[in-house]
């Protein structure tokens, strides 16, 4: 059994201990928050078991990494605090620890990240033993191993588009949601994750590692950014209200060109309400899908609607996302140490879970 931390209990931190407790190899041992209102809060608690699982949470980084963990889950944002996140890895890492983690997005594609942080993170690995697995959180294979899984399929490929298409309503992450992103927000305000560059900063590794998966060369990377005002105040169940006029829908792609068209494209498009920008694509059903279209002959197409906590979609992507770093761990373990990306690790189902009953 790989005794095993998770590092942060939001949105992605919920799902991991959830993931952690259901994998047969794996074995809960220490869970990290940033908040002290859940310090010595029961992880089950935290993550929505309906029973406890016997560790409690903690703020004690040091005593929980002091134990030597075989593996960490790192779930804590690195939306706005990428320095910090990068530290607590490092961290983790000169434990000798396997760390999965969808926060370092330079990471995505590590062969083609700045220099100096492989530098930072290779003396890491080599101080104390383990490896480093990034993948995304939108979720992660959803713009690299099942695109790149179906472009086998064709004879033909033209362009690769990726979408994420959801409605925030019921995302339980008012500051991403409001701040980050800009939902509510009069339509002058700069959401920071829109801003020039940084699409291309987030996902730009992926729209690279897919180039790199399909033998292409980029010519560059664009972005193109759209937004759209709400024509009626709506009432969210989770975030509360939204009023007409400020920003109700975002819609960005990050475009890898090649010979001057974009051909590898990862678009998020996002609502804060369904009646918002109605000719955008929209999910097929509920709140939320992530798509995949393969352009060629054939042409493709291939939609993966994901739910959980109570049938919601946005708990479903991050669920899978969680499923993809955990379920990598025991391969991770058996490995060399080094630093890891979609291309090298396998999707791999957990090992003998069939049949049984999940937490």
């Amino acid at each position: 059994m790989v005794t095993t931390v998770v590092w942060g209990t939001g949105n992605m931190g919920r799902a991991a201990i959830r993931a952690v407790e259901a994998h047969p190899g794996l074995t809960l041992t220490g869970v990290l928050v940033s908040d002290p209102a859940k310090a010595g809060r029961d992880a089950g608690d935290l993550a929505a078991l309906g029973h406890e699982v016997g560790v409690a949470a903690t703020t004690d980084v040091d005593a929980v990494l002091s134990t030597s963990p075989g593996a960490v889950v790192y779930t804590a944002s690195g939306d706005l605090r990428p320095d910090e996140a990068l530290t607590d890895v490092i961290t983790a890492l000169r434990t000798g620890a396997v760390v999965v983690t969808p926060s370092l997005y330079a990471l995505y594609d590590q062969r083609n990240a700045p220099p100096e942080l492989r530098a930072q993170v290779l003396a890491a690995v080599s101080e104390g033993g383990g490896s480093l697995f990034v993948s995304g959180v939108d979720p992660g294979w959803g713009n690299d191993v099942l695109p790149l899984l179906i472009s086998g399929l064709g004879s033909v490929i033209d362009a690769v588009r990726c979408q994420e298409i959801f409605d925030y309503s019921t995302y339980d992450q008012p500051d991403s949601v409001r701040y980050l992103v800009g939902m509510g927000q009069p339509m002058d305000y700069e959401p920071p994750m829109l801003a020039p560059t940084v699409p291309s900063m987030v996902w730009g590794g992926q729209v690279r590692l897919m180039a790199r998966a399909l033998g292409v060369e980029l010519d560059e990377i664009r972005e193109s950014v759209e937004r759209r005002p709400l024509e009626a105040t709506v009432t969210t169940p989770q975030m509360g209200e939204f009023a007409a006029g400020t920003q109700g829908a975002a819609r960005f792609e990050v475009q890898g060109i090649v010979e001057g068209e974009p051909r590898i494209v990862v678009e998020h498009v996002t609502r804060i309400h369904p009646s918002c920008a109605p000719d955008w694509p929209s999910p097929p059903s509920g709140d939320g899908a992530h798509r995949v279209i393969i352009e060629g002959r054939p042409r493709i197409e291939v939609t993966v609607e994901a739910t959980d906590e109570d049938g919601n979609r946005s708990a479903g992507g991050n669920a899978t996302a969680a499923g993809r770093l955990v379920n990598a761990i025991d391969w991770l373990v058996t490995a060399e140490p080094g630093l890891y990306d979609a291309l090298d690790v396998p999707l791999r189902p957990p090992t003998s879970r069939l049949g049984r009953k999940h937490p």
